[in-house]
């Protein structure tokens, strides 16, 4: 099999996961019949009709779409409609295209996934003076553009974690890359400033050769990473964040014949890393649930209209309790997935 067939069967099997529904066994929460539509899914018959806007970064790669299965499930508990609608591609200016429709149709909150914190300051100011509330969730942007911010994790836990891995599977000696997402995701930038800071002050023996950007496109993730195999001929690590980026880097190990000879960790889904933990071309996949995200994020949206502000150690139903230190929700610990435990999980 040639590597531009191996390529497109890689990109044909994640447009599969994304496709298909979550499976039931998954312990948080699911829909347990097929969503009518994308947007406008919920329950209309509030006394006053609360309407919550989701943006992602970018509408349909599955870590998105899981968080939008737990958005739904909220909308249908909680009695609120949810309008799940993104960008096509993970940019702030077609983000701010999204807003602008969601401003119109006059929601009462908007949730956004950030793909920048500054620019999308000006639209969200706008929604704020017609009285829209806004918080943002996954990826921040300034403070001063929303009321607060639904995290997945403590960004230093996460980023230190996350070269705590790549040392032990490096032996915390070599030289390593970092593929990440979009250059301007808070979220992700910050995690990569505490995985420097742990490699400074722990692994003086590890060395960052390179920092690159794929943008969330799974295409672009597999040249970057054919390209710094070629540059680089002496890499050992690849850190991976953004979940597109770990199955890509995967593939083109594969194809490069480079399997297990370079380490990879990073951020991504259970589903789409699978098949390259078990062949132990990928070592530990790191994330959270992103259903309990997308339903913790309506949760407290719905909140937020009726006044309602989060606290330190509340308790959320079907998530559990919460962190909050005045303007930031901290959900809870990243799951580690191996080949020993990933088909334990199905997302």
């Amino acid at each position: 099999m040639n590597k531009t067939f191996k390529f497109f069967a890689l990109a044909f099997f994640l447009f599969l996961l994304a496709s298909c529904s979550l499976s039931k066994e998954y312990e948080v929460i699911y829909v347990d019949k097929p969503t009518e539509q994308m947007n406008h899914e919920s329950n209309r018959n509030h006394e006053h009709e609360i309407v919550i806007g989701l943006v992602p970064k970018i509408a349909n790669i599955p870590y998105f779409l899981a968080a939008k299965e737990g958005a739904l499930e909220a909308a249908k508990d909680l009695n609120v409609t949810v309008i799940y609608k993104g960008p096509s591609a993970a940019t702030a200016e077609e983000q701010i295209a999204v807003i602008h429709e969601l401003i119109e149709q006059k929601v009462d909150v908007i949730a956004v996934s950030a793909n920048d914190p500054k620019k999308l300051g000006t639209v969200l100011q706008q929604a704020r003076e017609k009285g829209i509330k806004v918080i943002t969730w996954d990826a921040d942007t300034d403070a001063k553009y929303r009321d607060f911010f639904v995290n997945m994790v403590d960004a230093e836990q996460m980023g230190r974690h996350i070269m705590d891995l790549l040392a032990l599977e490096m032996g915390e000696r070599g030289k390593y890359v970092i593929l990440t997402g979009s250059p301007t995701a808070a979220n992700l930038n910050n995690w990569i400033r505490w995985l420097k800071v742990q490699q400074e002050e722990y692994y003086p023996e590890l060395e960052l050769l390179d920092v690159e950007y794929s943008n969330e496109d799974i295409h672009k993730a597999y040249n970057l990473t054919v390209n710094l195999l070629k540059k680089y001929d002496d890499l050992k690590g690849i850190i991976g964040i953004s979940t597109v980026n770990p199955p890509a880097i995967a593939q083109a190990l594969k194809d490069y014949g480079k399997s297990g000879d370079i380490k990879v960790v990073g951020t991504s889904t259970p589903n789409m890393t699978r098949p390259y933990l078990k062949e132990d071309v990928l070592q530990t996949i790191t994330l959270w649930s992103p259903q309990k995200l997308g339903y913790l994020t309506i949760a407290l949206a719905k909140n937020l209209v009726l006044e309602d502000l989060p606290y330190d150690g509340q308790f959320v139903e079907n998530i559990g309790n919460i962190s909050f230190d005045g303007d930031m929700v901290i959900m809870g610990q990243p799951i580690d997935f191996t080949k020993e435990n990933v088909d334990q999980y199905d997302f």
